[in-house]
């Protein structure tokens, strides 16, 4: 990021699902307050059947939570999750899965924490549009995800230890009517880089002329956020970063390659120019209602930031396929851990998903790469 970025004005949230776009379905979440709504509300919840305050439930290691069993029509609009574990990095150690219309594969997989923007396996508050952690480490979720048949919501205890207890409210609209034809499906995949492999140790900052004239047009090396194939549109990314190298991590360009292009027709100017931010983020944090930087560590090995973007004002949408992809420094020279959720709408069938780390894998830890603030291994 060489460059101070453009400030925009987003339209809200409301206005940008109810344009053809993105709704497709006439489900739009821009609500006319004075007329009469044509769903039923429904919840389901940790709620104490009994009727006595005991509204959680427990989770024992190698234990499925199922927080949504429900017929449809309909869409989710809010999920609401606050979890009470002794263990650490459980944020990590549970998994959330969501199946459309019975399918056997989950349309999102991703640990708990990243989706909801926790990628380091802490929590922190933050808000957007989309998601939010308030106070205190309670998750919600405002995506809308229509569902025809059937949804299925899971979680499971990868952990060693008993969650204490699980709370959740989950609100969902119930249709009398179809969703209409083309509707899009909600998506969510995790993925990470532990580390993400640079293509050389040699180099003492961003601005080495070995590094600063290597070329990269293609992105083959690139972070990958997300290969899906189908027809749908991207809708943002939360990420998070453990740097194994000193400096600032975020000289890396996103790129988007959109069905099959071999070169990416959506290229930027730097990591923190694609968040919106600008400079290193001023070495602040900052968050809005779709970007920011929650999260701004110092530029060491060591050093954590976590980082989100929504595309509400334009999805980038695809016909047959979408690679969205960013740098791990400029033409992918540092060797930091990345740790994503992408969130998409697509057609049914999606392409698999990649195999789910283990836990151990999962949790963040620095690694031994070399380059500066890392001397233990060096690299060609």
């Amino acid at each position: 990021m060489l460059r101070a970025c453009l400030k925009f004005l987003f339209p809200l949230f409301g206005w940008v699902l109810s344009q053809p776009l993105l709704a497709q379905t006439q489900l739009t979440p821009k609500i006319d307050v004075t007329q009469q709504q044509d769903y039923v509300l429904k919840r389901v919840s940790s709620s104490d059947p009994s009727g006595a305050n005991a509204d959680f439930r427990q989770v024992d290691p190698g234990g499925v939570l199922t927080l949504v069993d429900a017929n449809g029509p309909g869409m989710l609009t809010h999920i609401w999750i606050t979890v009470a574990s002794p263990e650490a990095y459980h944020l990590k150690k549970l998994v959330l899965r969501i199946y459309w219309d019975h399918e056997t594969t989950p349309s999102v997989e991703t640990p708990l924490g990243d989706f909801f923007g926790l990628g380091l396996g802490e929590y922190h508050r933050w808000e957007s549009e989309l998601l939010s952690v308030g106070s205190d480490k309670a998750l919600n979720s405002f995506f809308f995800m229509p569902f025809q048949k059937h949804a299925r919501i899971t979680v499971s205890n990868e952990g060693q230890q008993k969650v204490d207890a699980f709370y959740f409210n989950l609100d969902y609209r119930a249709y009398s009517e179809p969703l209409p034809r083309g509707t899009l499906y909600f998506h969510a995949q995790f993925r990470q880089a532990q580390p993400n492999n640079g293509w050389t140790s040699d180099w003492q900052n961003n601005g080495d002329p070995k590094v600063d004239r290597k070329t990269n047009l293609d992105g083959k090396e690139n972070y990958l956020w997300l290969d899906a194939t189908g027809r749908g549109h991207f809708v943002g990314v939360t990420m998070s970063v453990l740097q194994n190298q000193d400096g600032w991590w975020g000289e890396g360009d996103d790129m988007f390659f959109i069905d099959g292009e071999a070169h990416p027709s959506i290229a930027g100017t730097g990591s923190e120019d694609y968040f919106l931010g600008a400079w290193d983020f001023g070495g602040h944090p900052f968050f809005y209602r779709l970007y920011g930087a929650p999260v701004v560590g110092e530029e060491r090995a060591g050093g954590k930031s976590s980082v989100y973007r929504f595309h509400l004002d334009s999805p980038i949408p695809f016909t047959k396929s979408l690679r969205a992809t960013i740098e791990h420094g400029h033409a992918n020279h540092r060797s930091d851990n990345y740790y994503s959720v992408a969130y998409w709408y697509q057609t049914e069938p999606h392409a698999p998903f990649p195999v789910l780390p283990s836990v151990d894998q999962r949790i963040p830890r620095l690694q031994q790469v070399g380059g500066p603030g890392n001397p233990a291994v060096v690299h060609p």
